[in-house]
């Protein structure tokens, strides 16, 4: 019953996967020749899976004003501060991701086990005419013997870098005065869309003079750089492969 279970799951899983195969195939096959359509511009807060960010949040401390001055708390300059700070309101997002990693590992480990019993001298029995017909040698009744080997070596070396510039909207300003921002680009060029996302929080103080602020800066940063098209396409596994490196489980 239970293997039965089992195996209408894995077809049920099967039929699945052909059938989302199969729609995603015939939208590609109505777009042979032509070029990967860009996203349309959409309020990211209204996209499945969005939710307000929850931080830690200290004590809310009054604001003092003054009605007699004309300058403003918080302010870095007398005159109006254009710098992103309300919802809605846009930076410009400096991406510099410079990753290198280098990792290697070896590892090996032996062990050889030997024991070894006799019995020479068992109350005379060693001696029965019984026991001399089988053969039995009274100095080898017990021997064992094992021996282990085991050798393992890994390395990784990594290097990446990104450099651009994206503009963020500002989609939520949290009790501490902090922003969250969130900002999408695509490129096309001849078939191939560039993607590249950007989202996290940013303080209002380490937003520059100029209305950009650094990608180093950004607290819980969530960085996505990919594309769609033709070339995508290649370098990807069917999806026949793809459905039985799921399945498979060798």
């Amino acid at each position: 019953m239970i293997r039965h279970r089992r195996a209408h799951h894995i077809a049920s899983l099967a039929a699945l996967g052909l059938a989302l195969a199969g729609c995603s195939a015939a939208d590609r096959l109505a777009n042979v020749g032509r070029a990967p359509t860009l996203s349309s511009i959409e309020n990211p807060t209204t996209q499945p899976g969005w939710r307000p960010v929850q931080m830690p949040m200290p004590t809310p401390q009054p604001i003092l004003s003054n009605s007699n001055s004309l300058w403003r708390s918080g302010s870095r300059a007398f005159f109006r501060d254009q710098r992103a700070v309300r919802v809605g309101d846009i930076m410009t997002v400096r991406v510099r991701v410079t990753d290198r990693a280098q990792i290697q590992n070896q590892t090996r480990r032996q062990r050889q086990n030997s024991d070894q019993m006799g019995m020479p001298n068992l109350f005379g029995l060693e001696n029965v005419s019984a026991i001399a017909r089988t053969g039995i040698d009274p100095e080898n009744l017990y021997r064992t013997q094992s021996s282990m080997n085991s050798q393992g070596q890994g390395s990784v070396n990594r290097s990446e870098q990104l450099t651009t510039n994206v503009a963020a909207v500002v989609t939520q300003v949290l009790p501490n005065g902090n922003l969250v921002i969130e900002g999408r680009q695509e490129v096309r060029v001849n078939f191939e869309v560039r993607e590249l996302i950007v989202a996290g929080i940013v303080r209002p103080e380490d937003i520059e003079s100029d209305n950009t602020i650094d990608s180093t800066k950004i607290a819980e940063a969530r960085i996505a750089y990919g594309g769609r098209g033709q070339i995508t396409d290649v370098q990807q596994p069917r999806y026949g492969q793809q459905v039985m490196d799921v399945l498979l489980p060798f």
